[in-house]
């Protein structure tokens, strides 16, 4: 039966952001440095690196709907619950091979560097897939108030974007600069520091978590479930939502230290870029986001972090590279709308599972996460690799100090225009969102009436 969630303490909220800083130890530092080190330091010409990229993150959003299926028809662990497991035991191949796919071996040929870098990066997507779906299904198990999941997306992002921040310094400080056998040595040992911690914070999100809502037991079939997601409405309209936000933030981290480098012509400005970028998101927008939530509601609130987003980003076209304040104030106007956003992506997902719950008695944490995080996978591979394609098709030499005009240019385009359109995409695409808090509430309202969870019924 539909019951009404106890309240969440600040240790659960705590321990749940803490997961999603175990996640992105691989995640965030393939985001932000991937590219480049396949680029410029493993040595992958810049075509093959975008196709390999883009190519291995698209097989990994599908396998999150492998990945979904098996959590949805696994009963569980006793007491563990159905979710916590897969973050114990899931946690260290996935940072395993974090370590591994920032090892490509110096002596190989260019194509055997390729292949072990394909064959590596696509086992690291197999085996995120398991724990990134498990982990994002449990804020929905863990409680149903819109208040409580907004303040576990807002955990989830600040640890998110506080790991991003923490990574990009270490690695642009004290990874970046020398030879390369000097920063491919710096790379290794960062990813074995990160596999020790990471085991550390995947163990303290599962022991703090508590999956409380509760659900059918019996095992699922194919059958059952593809009415569910095809009737689920706001689950599809937040998918081609999240997969213009991701394309435009995947594009936009991508490209960052590029952009310092080579069009600012300052490596070394790329943690400024980052302190004004956590300083706009972290230290106002993600606190803020439940307040700005329960007062706009988390869709029109979400509207307002893609609007800011993609003035923040458009604005970068404009600034003279030598501007280095107006940069770094674009930077942190976009980060705080792209912050505000992202905080809000979570909630909203955990809403839609309900939603098919109420329309049909089936609740699939596990297949609802996976098609919102297939897309969110397939934005950010689109986003990511477009600006290695730009590179590939322009005079870009790698570790060249001055780049040619049609370079810059298009690393300027990756940082501005590209990002600024799909933020403005995505705030399009919630003007008519049809699950709104109002509508989600009387939806749950009514489950718990009828008792829909335990009867089946819709």
């Amino acid at each position: 039966m539909t019951v009404a969630s106890p309240p969440l303490r600040w240790r659960q909220v705590l321990g749940y952001g803490l997961g999603d800083a175990a996640n992105n130890f691989s995640f965030a530092l393939g985001l932000l440095f991937l590219l480049h080190y396949y680029t410029d330091i493993a040595g992958i010409p810049a075509a093959a690196a975008g196709t390999l990229l883009l190519a291995v993150r698209i097989y990994d959003a599908f396998m999150d709907l492998l990945a979904g299926r098996i959590i949805d028809r696994w009963r569980g662990h006793g007491r563990w619950g159905r979710l916590r497991p897969w973050l114990l035991f899931g946690g260290v191949p996935v940072l395993a091979l974090n370590v591994a796919v920032f090892s490509v071996p110096a002596g190989l040929s260019v194509g055997q560097k390729i292949a072990y870098a394909t064959l590596t990066y696509a086992l690291l997507g197999t085996a995120y897939a398991f724990v990134s779906i498990a982990y994002g299904s449990l804020a929905g198990a863990m409680t149903q108030s819109p208040t409580a999941r907004a303040r576990l997306g807002a955990a989830r992002s600040w640890m998110s974007g506080a790991t991003f921040f923490v990574l990009a310094i270490v690695v642009s400080r004290g990874v970046l600069g020398g030879d390369i056998d000097t920063m491919q040595a710096r790379l290794t040992t960062l990813t074995l520091v990160l596999f020790v911690a990471g085991v550390l914070l995947y163990g303290s999100c599962f022991l703090t978590a508590r999956e409380a809502v509760p659900r059918r037991a019996e095992a699922l079939h194919w059958r059952d479930c593809v009415p569910v997601l095809r009737d689920n409405l706001p689950l599809q309209r937040l998918c081609l939502t999240t997969f213009a936000t991701l394309a435009s933030s995947g594009c936009a981290s991508a490209s960052g230290i590029f952009f310092a480098q080579y069009v600012l012509g300052n490596a070394s400005l790329f943690p400024s870029m980052v302190i004004a970028s956590s300083l706009a998101g972290l230290g106002v927008a993600v606190p803020l986001a439940p307040w700005v939530a329960a007062r706009l509601g988390r869709a029109r609130a979400f509207q307002a972090g893609m609007l800011l987003a993609a003035a923040g980003h458009a604005a970068l076209w404009w600034v003279p590279a030598g501007n280095v304040a107006a940069v770094l104030a674009c930077m942190a106007t976009a980060a705080a709308g792209s912050s505000l956003g992202m905080a809000l992506l979570w909630a909203l997902e955990a809403d839609t599972v309900e939603y098919g719950e109420w329309r049909h008695g089936l609740r699939l944490e596990g297949l609802n996460y996976a098609l919102f995080s297939l897309t969110r996978k397939c934005g950010l591979a689109i986003g990511a690799a477009l600006p290695a394609f730009l590179l590939a098709g322009s005079d870009y030499v790698p570790n060249l100090a001055e780049q040619g005009a049609l370079a810059r240019q298009v690393l300027r385009q990756a940082m501005s225009v590209l990002p600024a359109s799909g933020f403005g995409l995505a705030a399009l695409l919630m003007l008519r969102y049809p699950l709104t808090d109002r509508h989600y509430l009387a939806a749950l309202g009514d489950m718990r009436t009828r008792g829909a969870t335990d009867s089946g019924g819709s």
